[in-house]
């Protein structure tokens, strides 16, 4: 039995919808970074059949040109599929106290906020996944059948109509 390994496995994929616009920076050797929180929801039925949600906070960091990409394409409120790995990194605080926090690593990042052609205010974004080395796969096929378990306000999120 003590032959036996563990596979050694860290994959994640999540949606959700930007909470902020994202910061980003670039290192002291200028390798350019991106982070930015993201809220994925969760609908549920309780235990009398009603339904719920329930909101899933998760911060995600990007690099390289997958950073500058997401620099250019992101705002608050864009919604994303991000895969990835989880990570966690230790810093310390104004009071030196140490914080551990755990954020997924971003290896592809697609976006899905439809194409605005008639409005150059909004922000205009292909369908395409941008993958960390910054190669770009078509992603034209659009699958709408989740469409029905969206929210009105979800709703004008995804289409870009935005809540003022």
């Amino acid at each position: 039995m003590a032959d036996l390994k563990m596979p050694e496995l860290n994959s994640v994929i999540v949606a959700g919808n930007l909470t902020k616009d994202p910061v980003f920076r670039e290192t002291s050797n200028n390798t350019p970074v991106v982070n930015f929180h993201i809220a994925a929801n969760r609908r549920y039925k309780d235990s009398s059949n009603q339904w719920q949600e329930d909101v899933c906070y998760v911060g995600v960091v990007a690099w390289n040109k997958l950073a500058e990409s997401c620099r250019n394409r992101l705002k608050r409120g864009s919604a994303v599929l991000i895969d990835g790995e989880l990570q966690s990194r230790t810093f310390k605080t104004d009071e030196t106290k140490s914080r551990t926090i755990v954020e997924i690593k971003a290896k592809r990042i697609q976006f899905l906020n439809k194409n605005s052609k008639n409005d150059s205010d909004k922000l205009s974004v292909e369908d395409v996944a941008v993958s960390e080395d910054n190669s770009m796969e078509d992603s034209s096929y659009e699958d709408n059948s989740f469409d029905k378990f969206l929210t009105d306000e979800e709703s004008d999120l995804l289409n870009g109509k935005a809540s003022k």
